[in-house]
């Protein structure tokens, strides 16, 4: 399963590669409930297309990331202070008698101490990082569909909710961020065929257990442990991955528009690592057939068979 993706995320870029229109609207709406406290996760380099407005949407959108900033900083800043102060009395404590739990609560403050201050000093950063394009799971990412045959860029949740399913579905399903390939008649059955999208994918993360990794069983008394592993396509190269979309409604509320990335079994090289599932990337002449709806199901199949295939180098991740 595609635990994590690094994600193109440039608006400019691929509306000029993929001849596509940015649904600004949608985007800004985005930005607004974000700001406005909705949780919503988005990954750096999305902000980014907004640092320099140039029209009056990208300013509303400049404005609502601001307002976020400012908003999240304050949670923050109240937090550091309290931590400091719980610091300071296990400290104190410490130097009358060392106690197990003044230890603890002396540890667990400064580690707290350590990741608020990065994610301060992280959240007004903006030199790019390699890592700022990176979405998980229930994170938003530019999708491209296709409405009234024109090319659409939308901005997305990475956990696809399909539409008619309960709410709770998220947590009862933890897993629906990927869709496998032998299940799109079944579960996927109101997706595959109607609602299809791709987004443009640089690298991605997988778990693997560490024994399957290192190609043995479990030692006697040895419990299951999970290393995160990070595949390039080699040579270097953009993926156009295959996505099954949805719109979920509510009455009062906004929709909901998720994705799931369709994966099948993995090429060798993946499958030696110890993972059983891998990422679908199309050809950029299937696109216009993968985002056309209402084909013979049969179609579609092609397409996903018909695929790229590059060679996916491994790196443990940090």
């Amino acid at each position: 399963m595609c635990f994590s993706a690094v994600v193109q995320q440039n608006l400019d870029l691929l509306a000029r590669q993929h001849k596509a229109r940015v649904d600004t609207e949608l985007f800004e709406n985005l930005f607004a409930r974000r700001a406005a406290g909705a949780d919503i996760k988005l990954a750096k380099s999305l902000e980014a297309n907004f640092l320099n407005p140039r029209n009056a949407a990208a300013e509303r959108i400049a404005h609502h990331i601001a307002a976020y900033q400012a908003a999240i900083a304050s949670k923050w800043q109240i937090e550091l202070f309290k931590q400091k102060t719980r610091l300071a009395d296990a400290e104190r404590k410490l130097k009358v008698r060392a106690t197990q739990i003044a230890q603890d609560e002396q540890r667990i403050a400064t580690n707290k101490i350590v990741w608020l201050r990065a994610k301060l000093a992280d959240l007004k950063r903006t030199e790019p990082k390699s890592t700022d394009a990176r979405i998980f799971p229930f994170w938003y990412a530019p999708v491209i569909v296709s409405e009234a045959g024109e090319h659409v860029i939308k901005p997305m949740r990475y956990h696809c909710r399909p539409s008619g399913k309960p709410a709770s579905i998220d947590s009862r399903y933890p897993g629906l961020y990927n869709a496998r390939r032998d299940n799109l008649e079944g579960f996927w059955k109101n997706q595959f065929g109607q609602h299809h999208a791709y987004c443009v994918v640089q690298s991605f993360y997988e778990n693997v257990a560490l024994h399957e990794f290192e190609k043995r069983a479990l030692r006697p008394g040895e419990k299951p442990q999970n290393r995160l592993l990070h595949f390039n396509p080699q040579p270097a190269s953009d993926m156009l991955v295959a996505l099954l979309w949805d719109s979920w409604q509510k009455p009062g509320e906004p929709a909901l528009l998720s994705f799931a990335a369709i994966t099948d079994d993995p090429p060798l090289e993946v499958a030696a690592t110890g993972h059983n599932r891998c990422i679908i990337p199309l050809k950029p002449e299937s696109l216009s057939a993968w985002l056309t709806p209402g084909a013979d199901l049969a179609a579609y199949y092609a397409l996903l068979d018909d695929r790229e295939r590059p060679f996916y180098a491994h790196e443990l991740a940090a």
